[in-house]
């Protein structure tokens, strides 16, 4: 198959375990931190991209971490922000304006701030806030590559202030599970098992159901990642959930949904025993309307497990955009956004 990829989506995927490592160095050691028992709540202030290591974090941390953990995808610092607030910053270019708003809003309210950026405006304001800061490497085109690099100093950080135990150990074996799912998917090509979810999918629009955050959390990274990879579109919900509203609408699909949509399970050792049922049967009622894929996460650890179905998600992305011989790196109808904006 002929792949057009100008700006290497392809070669960056393959840089998931490596990001992920050399992230954990740049996070070890930041000057400047607050105390773990100073602080009552964690925010994560990001959008797309870079706003998609809040909801690693809160989907990880939630049974281990002993206070809140918020993510806010929007302009708005959250009232409660103050003096016993850590608020991680998060922008690979350091001008995303929503991160710049909320984040100067929280820095006035008090909050100890951490920031994760490859610069600009987000950078600057870094330095005079005299937050302590970790860089997002240069040289990686779109910020939806480098999540690798942005998702995990907040689990770096948190664990060295005392507020996240053993974070090493799972991102260890997160380490350890992307590079196994890199080298499989990497040297296959298009026979690997993300191009033959591709190749199912074909050019319906799926539909990503995950189980719980850690699976809600992949959901989310799938239907981005298709959006901005294959640039079409994608839905993505969550179980339970799924069972108080959505699947009403495939029990009431009038006729044969396979030659428009696509489910797909992504599926992971964490979930709730009702979960589990409830995908068993939810996949019973959806199989009637069209044919359901699943994605099982392997590796050890909610951590390993998350970041497993997301760069197999990333990898499935990318064959969509190459079988609909589109380019996966730009993306040209966000710039124009912006441009417009800035008018």
């Amino acid at each position: 198959m002929s792949v057009t990829d100008t700006v290497g989506m392809f070669a960056l995927a393959e840089t998931w375990p490596d990001q992920v490592g050399a992230a954990v160095e740049a996070s070890r050691g930041l000057e400047g931190l607050p105390r773990g028992e100073d602080i009552e709540a964690v925010v994560v202030l990001g959008m797309g991209g870079s706003g998609m290591s809040g909801d690693v974090l809160a989907a990880v941390s939630a049974p281990l971490v002993p206070v809140p953990v918020v993510v806010v995808k929007s302009y708005e610092c959250p009232a409660f922000v103050g003096e016993s607030t850590l608020v991680f910053a998060v922008s690979a270019s350091g001008e995303t304006e929503e991160t710049i708003q909320a984040a100067s809003d929280a820095a006035v309210a008090g909050a100890r701030m951490v920031v994760v950026t490859g610069g600009g405006e987000l950078g600057r304001l870094a330095t005079a806030w005299g937050a302590p800061t970790v860089p997002v490497p240069p040289g990686i085109p779109q910020p939806r590559a480098a999540l690798g690099s942005m998702a995990i100093p907040p689990l770096v950080v948190l664990e060295e202030i005392g507020l996240l135990r053993g974070g090493s150990h799972w991102v260890d074996e997160a380490v350890e599970q992307l590079t196994r799912r890199r080298d499989q998917l990497a040297t296959a090509g298009d026979t690997s098992p993300a191009a033959e979810v591709a190749r199912r999918i074909g050019t319906r629009v799926p539909v990503v159901h995950g189980g719980g955050a850690v699976g809600a959390a992949a959901a989310l990274r799938w239907r981005t990642q298709v959006h901005e990879n294959a640039k079409r579109l994608a839905f993505a919900s969550a179980e339970p959930e799924v069972c108080h509203n959505e699947v009403v609408g495939w029990a009431g699909a009038d006729g044969d949904l396979g030659g428009t949509l696509a489910l797909v399970n992504l599926r992971h050792d964490g979930e709730h025993p009702q979960v589990v049922r409830r995908f068993e049967l939810v996949s019973e009622l959806v199989g009637k309307v069209t044919d359901v894929i699943v994605v099982r996460a392997e590796g050890d650890g909610d951590l390993a497990q998350l970041l497993d179905l997301v760069i197999f998600g990333d990898y499935v992305s990318l064959w969509l955009a190459a079988g609909a011989g589109v380019d996966p790196g730009p993306v040209e109808v966000l710039a124009e956004l912006k441009r417009r904006l800035a008018d």
